[in-house]
């Protein structure tokens, strides 16, 4: 369904839909000119596209909730990337058993990713993931605020 229904036109919708129309066999698959985005850069945009969370200040700290339904804690990765961006993934693979065939199916599979680029007061030393019923929340905790400096007290000599 095309943004223009619900009033998206914004250029940021444009591209995103443009991402998730190309089919893969047009995404830099061999022998293909390099003028498009490459396969990882639109799987990336679809999973990143496809992941919803939700981003809570609290009074010491940031908390990322993302829904990771049916991944274990090995199956998700919780990252740092370039100093300051959270990177949060995973992949739920297709259960493959020999003697079923779905009639159906209708849960997502494939890959889940959110990127975030973490504030200036968020102490890279301190991030908790826990992953309960399917919904992981990162924790980042802030650093202190700074002091407030001082005001430096000059003495007046009286000549």
């Amino acid at each position: 369904m095309e943004g223009r229904v619900f009033g998206l036109e914004t250029p940021l919708m444009t591209a995103l839909q443009h991402l998730l129309d190309i089919p893969d066999g047009e995404a830099g698959g061999a022998g293909a000119e390099k003028q498009g985005p490459t396969r990882a850069y639109v799987r990336d945009a679809r999973a990143m596209a496809a992941t919803p969370a939700d981003v809570k200040e609290l009074p010491g700290a940031y908390a990322f909730v993302v829904d990771m339904p049916g991944l274990g804690s090995g199956d998700i990765k919780v990252q740092v990337e370039d100093e300051r961006v959270l990177v949060i993934s995973g992949e739920r693979r297709r259960e493959e058993k020999e003697d079923a065939r779905y009639l159906r199916m209708e849960r997502r599979m494939g890959k889940l990713m959110r990127k975030f680029v973490l504030p200036e007061n968020a102490d890279m030393e301190k991030i908790s993931a826990v992953c309960h019923d399917g919904v992981l929340t990162v924790s980042v905790e802030k650093l202190p605020p700074p002091e407030p400096k001082k005001p430096k007290i000059i003495q007046v000599q009286v000549a």
